[in-house]
């Protein structure tokens, strides 16, 4: 059987209508922006393709964030619905910030950032500087704790992605503490399709469309996604392939391998 041929990034379906920057290797101090010659790339709720010229942080050796199907899907809700001010907690790579910016609805976005080591690197890289002057006028960086920080102006759309592990037990507690200082109109936060799964089947809800709206409706934040088109088909994917036995203590779905 003839292997899959590899695709670059900006060739990846789960990024069509996105902005993805290009980069180079580079290294600063802990961090290390790697380009991967060829390897598989898991998705979201998407199976993994071959990619050819991953671009990769890594912190220490670890890998941090790639540009990959995981990446974009994870992200491409919030970003396709972004409106307005939107306040992004995480540099990253910056193309979330990068992909926001170049959203026309969108009319400035705010990045804040607690390592000053990631946010020289960006600086180096300068992976804004491929946007647009109208896109690239939109964006401020600010070093601070996403946990602490409070906005100048009022936020239409939060979007937190500060974690490492796809899942963790005090992801909802943190992104409430956030809200309370921010106050935004919306929010779509990084992981939040695996976080509604497990708070829904522990509720004893269907992963389905009435099931995900109650169990939004419980958690009482101003989360979106809800109407994008097969949202819930999506939320169970990513569950089935990322949650990996991490529901809360005694619950699980019958599917779920570590039951």
């Amino acid at each position: 059987m003839r292997p899959p041929a590899p695709v670059q990034a900006d060739r990846l379906p789960s990024g069509e209508g996105l902005f993805i920057p290009r980069y180079r290797p580079m290294i600063h101090g802990e961090w290390e922006l790697r380009i991967s010659a060829l390897g598989f790339a898991p998705g979201y709720w998407s199976e993994p393709v071959l990619m050819a010229g991953m671009a990769a942080l890594l912190r220490r050796g670890d890998t941090w964030m790639a540009i990959t199907p995981l990446e974009l899907e994870s992200q491409q809700i919030g970003i396709f619905q972004a409106r307005g001010h939107v306040l992004i907690f995480g540099l990253g790579m910056g193309w979330a910030a990068a992909a926001t910016a170049a959203r026309p609805e969108v009319t400035a976005v705010t990045v804040v950032e607690k390592d000053p080591e990631v946010i020289e690197l960006v600086a180096a890289l300068d992976p804004f500087a491929q946007l647009p002057e109208a896109a690239r006028s939109k964006l401020r960086l600010f070093e601070g704790d996403a946990l602490d920080y409070r906005p100048d102006l009022p936020v239409d759309l939060l979007m937190p992605d500060i974690w490492l592990p796809m899942v963790s037990d005090d992801r909802l507690d943190e992104v409430r503490r956030m809200q309370a200082n921010v106050g935004a109109a919306a929010i779509y936060f990084w992981g939040q399709e695996l976080e509604i799964a497990r708070r829904a089947v522990a509720a004893g809800h269907a992963l389905d469309g009435p099931g995900i709206a109650a169990t939004v409706a419980e958690l009482g934040l101003p989360l979106i996604g809800l109407d994008h088109p097969g949202y819930p088909d999506k939320l169970a994917a990513a569950a089935r392939q990322l949650m990996r036995g991490r529901w809360l203590p005694g619950s699980a779905p019958p599917w779920d391998e570590e039951r």
